[in-house]
């Protein structure tokens, strides 16, 4: 039987083909190679859509050297694909346009404010999400912080920490603002009156940018710096969700956000609980409901917009253990549990869609061997009635 084959879809950041996860794809091609699945990494840009072929970048875990070569298509997909302002996206669009049909691990998730709406159908998820409302007008913003002191305004296609604003309503009346820009430069915090907060926010556009307000939970350490957790829940090698690792986020001195991009640091769970909750005997029951909370969003957002074979949920957990979903990523990063010093966690994150690929592969050969074996079954019923026909040629 030929091995088979994954495609690894990506998209070049830079007109010199620079790939954001070069190191993690090496990693993937190795451990693949053990498995004993094929692994390339391709882009858009690398199809000939005339003759259906890939001018594909192959990993040499040997020589430790890329090459490129002509290939047909692999047998599985796995879309590595994030959003960008570039043309390279219109690319993937056409591409996914064309071969939509072909065998994918993942399918593309929607827009924060889309899976905000889709997980408040379900009772389990929401208590668990923070009031969120789609902004249209400055209006919007203002009625939200009636409601509640702390908002963070963020892009609904914004990944990374960019474009995200924090506004909070002290006491003395005044809105303290900060966040990062789409460079994701901090922006120096200021304080301004509530009446100046529509001339401040009109630079910003935020409908034509498509923005949601969404309720703040109070994360601050006791350094001043905000956290969170990034939970990594991933298909296994039997096709079941499980929680591969969850690891705690500290953001850099002034960000409003915790991304390790944006200057943060990681941490274990366990560490970062016991210093937040300051009550080891919640600090278990905490981690279990956070695991039970992602399995089952990861499922259910599967059923609604179908094949997926990984999801990073960002949570936040307040002072009294209370549970809040912040994000949900489709195309998670791995780093923080290397960071962590969580080595087996960033092993199995590797590893895992790989052991779902095969896995996937496997059922899909079997599928046609059933097929097969039934179409011949259904073929020699046929020919035995026309021979019992033939010897019989008569009805009594």
């Amino acid at each position: 039987m030929a091995q088979p084959v994954l495609g690894i879809l990506t998209l070049y950041l830079n007109e010199a083909g620079m790939l954001e996860e070069k190191s993690i794809y090496q990693k993937m091609t190795s451990a693949g190679r053990k498995l004993g699945l094929r692994v390339f990494v391709f882009t858009p840009k690398d199809v000939n859509y005339k003759k259906n072929l890939i001018y594909a970048l192959f990993y040499d875990p040997v020589e430790a050297t890329w090459s490129r070569k002509w290939t047909s298509f692999p047998n599985l997909i796995y879309d590595r694909c994030r959003i960008q302002r570039t043309y390279r996206f219109e690319q993937l669009k056409q591409f996914r346009a064309r071969y939509g049909f072909l065998n994918y691990l993942n399918r593309p998730l929607r827009n924060k404010w889309t899976i905000h709406r889709i997980l408040s159908k379900d009772a389990r998820f929401k208590s668990h999400l923070p009031s969120t409302r789609y902004i249209e007008s400055t209006r919007d913003v203002v009625e939200m912080l009636k409601k509640y002191p702390l908002l963070y305004l963020k892009p609904i296609n914004g990944t990374g920490g960019r474009g995200i604003l924090r506004i909070e309503r002290h006491k003395d009346g005044l809105l303290h603002i900060q966040g990062r820009d789409q460079s994701r430069r901090i922006i120096k915090p200021q304080q301004i009156t509530p009446s100046a907060l529509g001339s401040y926010l009109a630079p910003w556009n935020l409908r034509g940018n498509r923005y949601i307000a969404q309720q703040g939970i109070q994360i601050k350490l006791n350094s001043g710096r905000v956290h969170d957790y990034r939970m990594l829940v991933q298909k296994n090698g039997e096709g079941l969700w499980e929680v591969t690792g969850c690891a705690g986020r500290i953001g850099g001195a002034g960000s409003i956000t915790s991304n390790l991009h944006g200057g943060g640091h990681a941490s274990t769970m366990e560490t970062l609980l016991k210093d937040w909750l300051r009550d080891e005997s919640k600090i278990e029951t905490v981690k279990e409901e956070a695991a039970k909370l992602g399995v089952g969003i990861a499922a259910y957002l599967e059923m609604s917009y179908g094949r997926l074979c990984e999801l990073a949920l960002d949570l936040a957990i307040d002072r009294k253990g209370g549970i809040w979903l912040l994000e949900v990523n489709p195309k998670p990063a791995r780093e923080v549990f290397a960071q962590a010093g969580e080595k087996e966690v960033y092993r199995n994150a590797i590893i895992r869609p790989l052991e779902y690929a095969l896995w996937l592969h496997n059922q899909k050969q079997r599928r046609k061997g059933k097929e097969k074996l039934s179409a011949h079954r259904d073929t020699r019923t046929e020919n035995e009635m026309k021979s019992e026909h033939l010897s019989y040629p008569y009805s009594y």
